[in-house]
């Protein structure tokens, strides 16, 4: 009877406003090897990005599941399961760039198995730990995404699959940014481990990242030292990056810091047509145009 009851009461949640699950439809295998303002530096970045989403993208997942049962708000149970069902797109998105990748001489296995062995520590966490460490990095994903968006000048020099993939996965990170927070607070409330726990994953994305991105680096380096322009373009746009998002990131230690603060809408909905018009996915043909 209580399963009956708890499928029936699955079955009647409303569905979450704002956050809908899209499957993606691009080809991996177009994307050049230095995709991205065809720099070395901000190809492989955004790459050894990519390599930790597969795993990251599931550990979320996980972190909310623990706690979901303790939340008694139906919208944002509908809002859980938006959150699951775009997190498990973006991870099956990505893993199938990184295989792209993978098959271009480049070695992920190595890497990507030593974060599999961190993800099962993280997994052995309290559930308290692994959710902070969720709304930390949900942080920064809203962050980048945010940035992505802000520059069609910039992804104006990207092939159109890798528009795709980065554009439609920084557009969801906006749209479920709060859901993570939300259940924290729900749950535990607690300011204090949230800030700190930001802190540790602050130290562990950067150096995580910039390890990675090296990696990828050097295992290209006879194709991605010749390109000196593409590479200092990198650095400089890093660099106004950091500079331009640092008030952002700070806000998060704010005492009344809240994800959806920040307004994307315009952006938001300005891609949307754009991923609709210009690039064909259907996903957001269908949205903007419901049959």
């Amino acid at each position: 009877m209580t399963q009956v009851a708890t499928e029936k009461s699955y079955l009647n949640r409303p569905k979450a406003i704002g956050i809908t699950v899209r499957k993606l439809q691009f080809n991996p295998k177009a994307i050049r090897r230095h995709y991205f303002a065809n720099s070395p530096v901000m190809s492989h970045m955004l790459t050894a990005l990519s390599s930790t989403f597969p795993i990251g993208e599931q550990f979320f997942v996980h972190s909310v599941r623990n706690v979901r049962d303790k939340v008694q708000d139906e919208k944002l149970q509908a809002q859980i399961t938006a959150f699951i069902g775009q997190e498990a797109m973006h991870s099956k998105a990505h893993a199938e760039f990184n295989d792209a990748w993978r098959s271009d001489d480049y070695h992920l296995d190595r890497f990507q198995a030593w974060l599999a062995r961190k993800n099962e520590y993280v997994k052995n966490l309290h559930p308290k730990i692994q959710l902070a460490i969720t709304c930390a990095f949900e942080h920064f994903t809203a962050l980048l995404g945010g940035y992505i968006l802000r520059h069609p000048e910039v992804l104006a020099t990207l092939d159109d699959d890798a528009v795709k993939l980065w554009v439609w996965h920084a557009i969801e990170e906006i749209e479920h940014r709060a859901v993570a927070f939300d259940v924290y607070q729900a749950v535990y409330g607690d300011d204090k481990i949230r800030r700190m726990i930001m802190r540790s994953v602050t130290t562990g994305f950067a150096s995580l990242t910039f390890y990675s991105a090296t990696r990828l680096f050097l295992q290209d380096k006879a194709k991605s030292l010749p390109k000196v322009g593409g590479n200092f373009f990198g650095l400089y746009l890093l660099g106004k990056m950091f500079i331009q998002l640092l008030p952002e990131y700070l806000s998060y230690f704010k005492a009344d810091f809240h994800p959806s603060e920040i307004d994307y809408t315009k952006m938001v909905n300005y891609w949307k047509e754009r991923l609709a018009g210009d690039y064909q996915l259907e996903s957001f043909e269908h949205e903007l145009k419901p049959v």
